[in-house]
C-alpha cells in the first residue's frame, strides 16, 4: 500500500511538472528524469524491483505502438537514406564509442557488457525532442526524420542488446552465426507483423462498445509483442510493422464515437508509462546507492559521465559526417548541371539540430530495467548495478542538457516552418468539401446548402426546448414533421461526409497529401460526423456514423 500510495502522489506530481515544462518550454521527461533522481535519494522510499522480463513488454510495446501508428509512409519514403544512416549508422557508432570507453575505464568488464551497455543507450527517444520542436515549429522535415528513425533506432539496438546479453550470460556466442540470425529475426518480425496487422483488422469492424475497443487495442499491442518475443523475434520491429499496416486499413474500419476516447486513453497511458519507468528507476537507485561506498560511487559517477559525453559526441559526429557527404554527393557538377536528384541533404543548421536531439528516455530505461537481477531463474547480469547506473544517469544528463538548451538552439538557428504541412491541409479541405458538395448536389439538386444548415439548428433548439419541457419526449406536431424531415437531410450530410472521407482517403493514398496534413482534417471530419450522430441517429448508431471510417490516430483494436 505505501508504494502504490507514493506511486499515485508522483503520477500527480509528474502531471504538475509537465504543465510547468510546456510553461518554460522543455521536455516533460526531463522534469520527470529529475524527480525520479530526486526519489533515489529521499529517505524512507522501498525498494520496488521490476521483473525484468515484463520492463520491456510493459513500457516499450504500447509507446512504440502509438508512435509507429502515427508514422507516414510517404514522408518516411522521402528521407529513408537520413532515417537508415540514423537508426543504422549512428546506433552502431555510438555501441561500438560506449563500450570503447566503457572498457577503458572498467578493464575488468567483459567486451559483451560493454557492447551491451552501449546498445541500452545508443536509441534516442524522439519524444522529447518533438515535444519541444512542435511548439516552436521548425521544417516538417525534421520532425520526419526524428520521429522516423525513433522508431527504427530502437529495434537495430535492441537486437543487438539481445545478443549481447545472451552472449554474456551464455559466456560465448558464434559470430558466424549472427548475420543469419539477424537476417530470420528481421524478415520473420516483418512477415510476422504484417499477417497479425490483419487479424487485427478482421477483429476491428465487430466491436462496438468503447471500453471494449480500448482493452482490445492493449491487449492486441501486447499479444503481438509477446507473441514475437514467444518466436525469438524482434517485438520490437513486429509491432512497428504492425502498427505501420494497420493505420493503412484504421481509418476506414473505425468510427470516430470509437476512435476519438481512444485516442485520448493512448495519450494518458503513454503519460503513465513514462513517469512510471522514471519512478521505478529513481526506487532501484536507491537500492544501488544503498550498496556503494564513496570510493566506489565516484567511481560510476565518472564512468556514467564518460560515457554520457562519449554518446553525445558519437552522435553529433555521425549527423554531421553524413549530413556533409550528403551535401559533397548532392553538389553540382563542374559543367553546372544539377546533383542527384535522389538525396535531400541537411543543410549545416539542421544537421546542427539532428545532432543535438539526442535525448535518451524510456527504451534506455527499460533495457536497462530488463537486465536479469539473478536468482532461481538464473545467473544475474555482470556489472548490473553500474549499466543501470550509467543508463539513467546518461538519460538525465541528455534530457537535462540537450532539452534545456534545444529552444535556445533553434531560436538561435532560426529554423523556421517551411509551411508544407499547411498547404496540404488547405489542399485537403478544398478537395473533400468539393467532393461533399458534389455529393449534396447530387441529392438535393434544386436546394440551398444554407437551408440545411439553418434546419439542423433548429431541431438542435427543438429538441432542447422538448428535453426541458416534456423531461425528454420529442416535440409534437409540426415539429415533429420538420424532425422526420431532418432526418433525411442528416442522411445525406452523412452520405455528404462520407464522399469526404473518400476523397481524403484517396489523397492520402496517392501522396498528394502526409499523415500530418490528413490526420488534422480527418479530424475536423470526426467532430462533424459526432455532430451529425447527436442530431439524428443513424440506424447502427451503436456503432458507426455514415460508413464508419475514421481518423488515421486511432490506434488498431
Amino acid at each position: 500500500m505505501h508504494v502504490f500510495e507514493i506511486i499515485i502522489a508522483l503520477l500527480l506530481a509528474g502531471a504538475g511538472l509537465t504543465a510547468l515544462s510546456q510553461r518554460i518550454g522543455t521536455p516533460y521527461p526531463a522534469m520527470v528524469a529529475l524527480a525520479g533522481a530526486a526519489l533515489a535519494l529521499v529517505p524512507g522510499t522501498p525498494t520496488l524491483v521490476l521483473d525484468p522480463e515484463l520492463a520491456l513488454t510493459l513500457f516499450v510495446a504500447p509507446v512504440l505502438l502509438d508512435a509507429a501508428f502515427d508514422a507516414s509512409p510517404r514522408d518516411l519514403r522521402a528521407n529513408w537514406r537520413t532515417v537508415a544512416g540514423l537508426a543504422l549508422g549512428a546506433v552502431a557508432l555510438t555501441i561500438v564509442v560506449v563500450a570503447g570507453v566503457a572498457r577503458l575505464l572498467v578493464p575488468g568488464m567483459p567486451w559483451a557488457v560493454a557492447v551491451a551497455l552501449g546498445a541500452i543507450v545508443a536509441p534516442p527517444d524522439a519524444a522529447a525532442a518533438t515535444a519541444v520542436l512542435k511548439q516552436l515549429r521548425p521544417p516538417h522535415r525534421l520532425l520526419v526524420i526524428l520521429e522516423g528513425e525513433s522508431l527504427f533506432n530502437d529495434a537495430s539496438a535492441l537486437l543487438i542488446y539481445r545478443l549481447a546479453v545472451s552472449a554474456t550470460l551464455a559466456g560465448t556466442l558464434s559470430g558466424t552465426g549472427v548475420i543469419p540470425l539477424l537476417l530470420v529475426v528481421t524478415v520473420g518480425s516483418v512477415v510476422l507483423g504484417f499477417v497479425l496487422s490483419r487479424v487485427i483488422l478482421l477483429v476491428t469492424p465487430r466491436i462496438h462498445d468503447v471500453a471494449l475497443a480500448v482493452v482490445v487495442q492493449f491487449c492486441g499491442t501486447f499479444a503481438v509483442w509477446m507473441l514475437a518475443e514467444r518466436l525469438h523475434l524482434s517485438g520490437i520491429l513486429t509491432v512497428v510493422v504492425f502498427a505501420m499496416a494497420t493505420a493503412r486499413r484504421a481509418a476506414d474500419i473505425t468510427p470516430a464515437r470509437l476512435r476519438i476516447p481512444s485516442y485520448a486513453v493512448w495519450e494518458f497511458a503513454v503519460f503513465v508509462l513514462n513517469v512510471l519507468a522514471f519512478i521505478l528507476v529513481g526506487f532501484q537507485l536507491k537500492a544501488i546507492l544503498g550498496r556503494l561506498d564513496s570510493s566506489t560511487l565516484v567511481e560510476y559517477a565518472g564512468v556514467a559521465g564518460a560515457v554520457c559525453v562519449a554518446t553525445i559526441l558519437a552522435r553529433i559526429a555521425w549527423v554531421s559526417g553524413a549530413a556533409a557527404f550528403s551535401r559533397w554527393r548532392c553538389r553540382p557538377a563542374p559543367d553546372g548541371t544539377a546533383g542527384p536528384h535522389d538525396t535531400v541533404a541537411l543543410s549545416k543548421r539542421a544537421a546542427a539540430v539532428v545532432g543535438w536531439c539526442g535525448m535518451r528516455g524510456i527504451v534506455t530505461l527499460a533495457a536497462a530495467l530488463a537486465l536479469p537481477t539473478g536468482g532461481s531463474d538464473g545467473p544475474g547480469f555482470p556489472y548490473r548495478d553500474l549499466v543501470l547506473f550509467t543508463a539513467f544517469s546518461v538519460v538525465l544528463g541528455t534530457l537535462v542538457v540537450q532539452g534545456m538548451t534545444l529552444r535556445p538552439l533553434l531560436n538561435m538557428l532560426q529554423l523556421e516552418d517551411d509551411g508544407s504541412v499547411e498547404r496540404e491541409v488547405r489542399l485537403a479541405r478544398v478537395e473533400t468539401l468539393r467532393a461533399a458538395l458534389s455529393a449534396t448536389t447530387a441529392e438535393l439538386p434544386g436546394e440551398e446548402l444554407s437551408g440545411l444548415l439553418r434546419r439542423r439548428y433548429e431541431l438542435m433548439l427543438r429538441r432542447a426546448e422538448a428535453e426541458l419541457a416534456g423531461n425528454g419526449n420529442e416535440p409534437h406536431g409540426a415539429a415533429e414533421n420538420d424532425g422526420r424531415a431532418f432526418v433525411d437531410a442528416a442522411a445525406i450530410a452523412r452520405r455528404a461526409t462520407s464522399a469526404e472521407r473518400h476523397r481524403l482517403l484517396a489523397l492520402r493514398a496517392d501522396g498528394t497529401i502526409g499523415d500530418a496534413a490528413f490526420q488534422r482534417v480527418e479530424q475536423e471530419l470526426d467532430l462533424e460526423e459526432l455532430d451529425l450522430q447527436q442530431l439524428a441517429p443513424s440506424a447502427d448508431s451503436g456503432g458507426a456514423v455514415g460508413d464508419g471510417q475514421s481518423r488515421n490516430r486511432a490506434r488498431p483494436g
